[in-house]
């Protein structure tokens, strides 16, 4: 959390405003300091000379106006929402965009098909998302029995997990309604899913809030109270219309680099509070959401609530420095570009490593006397039972995982039992495959 209470920055009044009290300033500072830095005010004043801190404060905000774009929104004090794009973040928009719009499968094993390495891929990091998100959110489930519910399509047996489980299905959502419009009725469509059987503070799966006794609140105690919920089908129609006009600066239209819109619309879903609970859940499926839509098909992959969890005050203080500065959304953007870059870190470092396991594997089984014998999926089981001994692997789990039908997850969980390699016990009705302590000697 902030060193200093965080205080809404002066405003510069234009027309009364005497130029010359900045002048000797406009040279020195730029809209960002020395080290890159966009500093909201209570961070600025205390990095330069006090009795100096206004005016060179004024001459920041008036660099700062002059490339700065609206977007047509409006906070509840009748400031629009605006952003800058500072030189230094132009470098790191082109990495998302270029990492953005690629292809990626798993593991590049000739023996399997792309979509099955895909498949894979996308089932294990979207459950990755769905457990981080609810974390992010409170829910304090282990993440090997979060895993396993999903894996297995377990009954949630704990609201923790319920959470879990709708985090899940709200990502499949985005997928699946990526070429529909944002409206009114896809959002509560979103908070419904997010808020199912979890509801807390009177919440009503997908309805909006009918009262205005919400507020939030930090650590520093500085609270935050939404827009008037009478005015919320408005503003929510406008945010609607925002999203889903073409931001491409043709027709005379501003240009808004599709992550940055969806950053935008993390922002306002959050700030518009529409819902007594669930608005964090339902903004990043929006930010999502919006990145599929325009072709960002790997954000699939991409976990950014595990960042955020990591630096939730920082995530807090960049949403507050919007409502300090008059609207100013620079804060949050620049905070949500870093978690970002660090997600797509994350990602490149979780291919490397299951890469090497499978590679790992696959050199034990080509020495082994089942050389050849196993494909894609069978050497991923193989490499899990050798992680894990003692893991249990069921047809259900085999079949979201990997995307595939019943009859080829039974086969192939059968072919591993034959070759003596997994155990079978029943269970009722379900047959359950134990990978044994001994799995790697017995290759």
């Amino acid at each position: 959390m902030a060193k200093h209470p965080v205080e809404q920055s002066p405003r510069v009044d234009y027309e009364t405003f005497d130029f010359s009290k900045i002048s000797p300033y406009l040279s020195k500072y730029g809209i960002v300091d020395e080290k890159g830095r966009y500093l909201p005010w209570y961070k600025l004043k205390w990095r330069v000379p006090s009795k100096e801190a206004q005016n060179i404060w004024y001459a920041v905000k008036f660099l700062r106006d002059q490339i700065k774009k609206g977007i047509g929104l409006f906070d509840k004090n009748g400031n629009e929402f605006s952003f800058c794009i500072p030189d230094l973040l132009e470098p790191k928009l082109h990495k998302i965009v270029q990492f953005g719009t690629s292809k990626m499968t798993a593991i590049a094993d000739p023996k399997a098909s792309i979509n099955i390495q895909e498949n894979y891929l996308v089932s294990s990091l979207l459950m990755e998302e769905a457990i981080t998100s609810a974390q992010l959110e409170g829910a304090a489930t282990t993440r090997a029995d979060a895993k396993k519910m999903l894996e297995e399509e377990l009954t949630p047996s704990t609201p923790d997990e319920r959470m879990i489980l709708n985090n899940y299905m709200l990502l499949r959502l985005a997928d699946k309604r990526r070429k529909e419009p944002l409206t009114r009725d896809l959002l509560l469509e979103f908070h419904s899913i997010a808020t199912h059987g979890v509801s807390e503070n009177d919440n009503v799966p997908g309805e909006f809030r009918c009262s205005n006794d919400i507020y939030i609140g930090n650590d520093d105690n500085s609270l935050y109270y939404p827009p008037n919920y009478k005015e919320l089908e408005t503003r929510l129609e406008l945010l609607c219309d925002f999203a889903n006009k073409e931001h491409n600066g043709e027709n005379s239209n501003k240009f808004i680099p599709p992550v940055i819109k969806a950053i935008i619309l993390h922002f306002m879903l959050g700030y518009e509070h529409a819902f007594r609970d669930g608005n964090g859940r339902t903004a990043r499926a929006i930010f999502y959401w919006f990145m599929l839509k325009n072709g960002y098909d790997i954000f699939e992959y991409i976990s950014i609530s595990k960042i955020i969890k990591e630096n939730h005050k920082d995530y807090g203080m960049s949403y507050l420095s919007v409502q300090k500065d008059y609207g100013d959304l620079t804060y949050f953007i620049d905070f949500n570009i870093s978690v970002i870059l660090n997600a797509v870190d994350e990602l490149q470092e979780y291919l490397r490593v299951k890469t090497q396991e499978f590679y790992d594997v696959s050199n034990i089984l080509d020495e082994s006397k089942y050389k050849f014998k196993f494909n894609f999926i069978q050497k991923d089981l193989i490499k899990k039972g050798i992680k894990e001994p003692g893991h249990i692997f069921t047809i259900k789990s085999i079949m979201n995982i990997y995307g595939v039908s019943e009859n080829t997850a039974r086969k192939l969980l059968r072919d591993l039992e034959k070759m003596k390699l997994f155990l079978s016990i029943k269970e009722g009705r379900t047959t359950h495959y134990i990978a044994p302590a001994d799995l790697k000697n017995k290759l």
